[in-house]
């Protein structure tokens, strides 16, 4: 029986010798093609597994757990999740099954190791990072989204924004770097961003906390008068692979608390669904008696979703109709209820989650204060808004659709129901952040896929270690789900881990979906220690075409092409007009030339390096100490920085990247000649 069990759970594990090829895609086709021979366990093995399991008090449960999600040296993950960071302001790269971290991007906040924001004065990163004139180096990130093309993702670009400065950057996925970042002019912060429709025409930023809309002033007083929400809609221009700032657009919201976003597919194409709450608009103000804001925004039983035809403002911007605030077009409430773009609806209260189903047919809306999720059929949306079904107006002369007019099914789940994900069977996946667990249900209506438990049941729930957040199944919010895989995002880690003080580790728990039912069991448990994910989404590996090294010697990759300021081989050497000097170095294992750089006090230093190789993962550093320069230099890669020489001395610069046996030897000298005194100066210090 033993023997069997064991054949079973380590079937599928042998892989034959790995060999580096040429490119990323060979390899993956390489070790794709091959085969997972059957093995066959003779007696010793089983007796050593057996041994091992019961000396490290492993159940069968695990030992197909570790199966599942073991891969071998050489192997590749099935797929890339992007997780955000939260205040830590990076997104992190995870391969699933293996929950193994891969990468670090860095967005929001300076990292060194990949020499992000340490290219001296007048960085490129710093520059991006300004907001009204001030370095703002860190940020919170919480909802990346992909590119995506048919509602499917394309691997292309992935988007992020900062919750606490209402900023969106653009990543292009051929090198996993940043490339732009732009700060809302209208808001101090926002939440619902980033999310894209379905050709990613325009990536998306809900604001959250209501304000004077282009930073103005208004005394809580004057709340409903003078505060506003706003959701903005980025034209992205794929080509350029950056967002269109002058086709860009915003859209006056009530001041209301707006949340998440989610545009729609297929038959709701053109429409955008995002939650808010407090519509009591509640101002808090505890220290003065009132109520908290957590009481006051949570009195009414409804709050409500937001409907947005996004093809409609997209016409009315180009018909000039928007009026600029702090020099950004916006849409005003009255110019969208005139033109048809704005509805609202009811929806339970404090609502989080607004998700589409994969054929557009369906909103799911999770309120945090309400057990069940709410199911509203885009069907009878665009019928309503036809038919003008309304149950009234809310303050501001929206109009309000019937709930019930709306409405498809409410289906009781668990306490705390946050965020919704889908599979490719028919299920959705729900977080329920008191009861700690991920609930299965079914999808009814005209959904295409038809579980046997039938339409609108709940399945399953599966608890998880603890307090989930969002979770992410593989491609989870488009219109093809894989299913197989979702993680499970959850707040706190509590007993999981080592404890390391009192700041613990987040906890990302892998759960098997791939089988109908009751079966959805936690296989992995993932400690994140470098900041607090918010969402994420789970990509195919194999729609992603990363290089492994940049397509030509001397690319930038501020502007993704070779720079004709790159300094070739050969060409090295320092040049000196009056103060300004320019220094153009090559990198090459393992040296650096020039190796002696000589500058006099107060030089202002122009310095450009190419690092020569071609060959994969020969990254080279380069950095000068004191002066906060430390560069990351990959295969191919052009990069400049300026500094002012202004403290004599003799100072060191190397490698920080081990590149070779002969690492230790990449390196040189820069050589500051103190200024000259001046005769009065050296009399008066006589």
């Amino acid at each position: 029986m033993a023997r069997t069990l064991l054949a079973v759970l380590l079937a599928g594990l042998a892989l034959g010798e790995c060999v580096p090829e040429a490119s990323a895609q060979e390899s993956r086709r390489r070790r794709t093609t091959q085969e997972a021979k059957p093995i066959e366990l003779s007696p010793t093995q089983v007796a050593d597994l057996t041994k091992i399991a019961n000396e490290r008090q492993l159940n069968v449960d695990d030992l197909i757990a570790a199966a599942k999600t073991f891969l071998p040296s050489g192997k590749h993950d099935e797929y890339i999740t992007f997780a955000s960071g939260g205040h830590a302001g990076q997104i992190f790269v995870i391969g699933v099954p293996s929950m193994r971290l891969l990468r670090t991007i860095a967005v929001f906040t300076p990292e060194p190791w990949q020499g992000y924001g340490y290219g001296g004065e007048h960085d490129h990163v710093r520059q991006m990072l300004m907001v009204n004139g001030k370095e703002v180096s860190w940020g919170d990130t919480h909802h990346p989204a992909l590119s995506e093309t048919n509602a499917e993702y394309d691997g292309q670009f992935l988007f992020i924004g900062d919750k606490a400065n209402a900023r969106l950057a653009v990543i292009d996925l051929r090198d996993f770097e940043t490339k732009q970042i732009v700060k809302n002019p209208l808001t101090v912060s926002d939440h619902g961003c980033a999310f894209v429709t379905p050709n990613t025409e325009y990536i998306i930023e809900g604001g959250q906390y209501a304000t004077v809309l282009g930073y103005g002033y208004a005394p809580p007083e004057e709340y409903e008068k003078s505060y506003r929400g706003m959701m903005t809609l980025w034209k992205f221009d794929r080509a350029k692979g950056r967002v269109d700032v002058d086709a860009s657009f915003a859209i006056e919201f009530p001041p209301y608390f707006q949340d998440l976003s989610d545009a729609g597919k297929f038959s709701s194409d053109g429409l955008i669904f995002q939650n808010s709450f407090n519509a009591e608009m509640a101002t808090g103000g505890v220290e003065k008696g009132n109520p908290p804001f957590e009481a006051g925004a949570s009195k009414r039983d409804m709050d409500y979703m937001h409907i947005v035809d996004w093809k409609k403002a997209e016409a009315a911007f180009k018909a000039g109709k928007a009026e600029k605030i702090n020099g950004f077009p916006v849409l005003s409430i009255k110019t969208c209820v005139a033109e048809g773009i704005l509805h609202l609806t009811p929806e339970p209260k404090s609502p989080h989650g607004v998700d589409i189903t994969p054929d557009g047919k369906y909103v799911v809306v999770s309120g945090k204060l309400d057990p069940h999720v709410t199911v509203f059929s885009t069907a009878k949306i665009r019928a309503a808004i036809a038919n003008k079904t309304y149950s009234g107006s809310d303050p501001f002369g929206i109009p309000v659709l019937d709930f019930d007019a709306v409405k498809e099914v409410q289906l009781e789940l668990g306490l705390g129901p946050l965020h919704t994900q889908f599979d490719d069977k028919g299920y959705a996946y729900t977080s329920l952040f008191l009861d700690s667990a991920v609930a299965r249900w079914t999808l009814g209506g005209e959904t295409t896929a038809k579980p046997a438990e039938g339409p609108w049941k709940l399945v399953q729930k599966t608890p998880v270690q603890y307090n989930i957040g969002h979770l992410v199944a593989a491609e989870g919010d488009t219109a093809s789900p894989d299913g197989k895989y979702l993680i499970s995002m959850s707040k706190w880690s509590v007993d999981r881990f080592f404890p390391t003080g009192p700041l613990l580790p987040q906890n990302f728990q892998l759960l098997d979906i791939a089988s109908p039912g009751t079966t959805m069991p936690v296989i992995y448990d993932m400690p994140i220690g470098v900041g607090e994910p918010h969402y994420a989404v789970m990509i195919k590996a194999d729609k992603l075409k990363p290089w492994l090294v940049y397509p030509e010697i001397g690319w930038n990759p501020h502007t993704q092409a070779v720079d004709l300021n790159a300094p070739r081989k050969g060409h090295e050497g320092v040049i000196r007009e009056g103060s300004k000097v320019l220094i153009n170095m090559t990198a090459i294992r393992s040296h650096f030339n020039p190796e002696h750089v000589y500058l006099e006090e107060g030089d202002e230093v122009t310095w450009r390096i190419t690092a020569v190789e071609t060959t994969q993962d020969a990254t080279h550093g380069f950095c000068i100490g004191g002066y906060n320069i430390n560069l990351s230099l990959e295969p191919g890669e052009f990069a400049e920085f300026k500094f002012t020489a202004d403290k004599p001395g003799t100072y060191p610069f190397y490698c920080t990247e081990f590149c070779s046996a002969l690492h230790l030897e990449m390196m040189g000298y820069i050589h500051i000649k103190p200024r000259a005194k001046t005769a009065q100066a050296t009399d008066t210090d006589k």
